[in-house]
């Protein structure tokens, strides 16, 4: 969630808007997530087992 400032009117007091993000953007940033934790648990492995040779 994410807000901007607006301009006021007299009669209306608030100065900020409320907005939600794109379900399709915050998939498409989980997936990066998800792929970069994967890498980062093969990449362990990987030094693990160089680390035991």
């Amino acid at each position: 969630m994410s807000f901007s400032f607006t301009n006021p009117q007299p009669e209306d007091d608030r100065s900020f808007s409320f907005t939600q993000p794109d379900p399709a953007d915050v998939e498409e940033r989980l997936r990066a997530i998800t792929d970069m934790a994967h890498r980062i648990i093969h990449l362990v492995a990987e030094v693990r087992r160089q680390i035991r040779t």
